[in-house]
């Protein structure tokens, strides 16, 4: 269980962050959602997945094969049903957690123009780093894990195809983070622990560089 303890780093990030929103990206097995969780357990934020908007409305059955398959959700399908979703009342005035919204080429622009736009402005993006030789080894021990859950995409030519996206979709949307100064890299190899611990470590001197 995740213990939500506010120190001077929490503090601080929270003070940095205000109604602002940090996107968290990360190959398939790098800990994202967990992460995500924990961030906005921890500063009070609501945590927004594009799949897991997507899922949760009555897509076209080609969308539904497309996400279970690994594949890339047309771009005006996906915009026009996640960013409306950033302007909601129940989210004014509070930080938001963005789990990988926007992470095909060519939608990054939109997405910060949208968060913008919506009172929650992009302040930080959080990639955490896997390498694929790592992703197959977590892909393996995951049965024995049991903590994933039954998910469709949890197979390994979906798998491939996931990586195969991630390296060349996702990886470009970061770059462009990477030259705006927003980037943020975090290994994402050792245990959740010391994951947990360097997340946090690195948004609280992000938040506080300078001062």
């Amino acid at each position: 269980m995740y213990y939500v303890r506010m120190d001077e780093r929490t503090n601080a990030i929270a003070a940095w962050l205000g109604a602002g929103s940090i996107n968290l990206f990360g190959r398939p097995f790098a800990g994202k959602d967990t992460q995500g969780k924990k961030l906005a357990e921890l500063l009070g934020a609501p945590l927004i997945g594009g799949g897991d908007i997507l899922r949760s409305h009555n897509e076209p059955k080609e969308i539904e094969a497309i996400l279970s398959s690994g594949g890339v959700v047309p771009h005006d399908f996906y915009l026009k049903l996640v960013l409306p979703y950033l302007s909601q009342e129940q989210f004014k005035g509070k930080p938001l957690i963005l789990d990988a919204v926007g992470r095909s080429s060519g939608e990054e622009q939109t997405i910060i123009s949208a968060t913008a736009e919506s009172g929650h402005p992009l302040k930080a993006v959080v990639v955490l780093q896997l390498s694929e030789e790592e992703v197959w080894k977590r892909f393996d021990a995951a049965p024995l894990e049991g903590d994933r859950g039954a998910r469709s995409d949890d197979n390994k030519e979906v798998l491939k195809t996931r990586l195969q996206t991630y390296r060349d979709e996702t990886m470009p949307v970061i770059e462009v983070y990477r030259t705006l100064g927003l980037l943020i890299e975090v290994d994402g190899t050792p245990s959740r622990e010391e994951v947990d611990k360097e997340v946090i470590d690195a948004l609280a001197a992000f938040a506080t560089r300078g001062t």
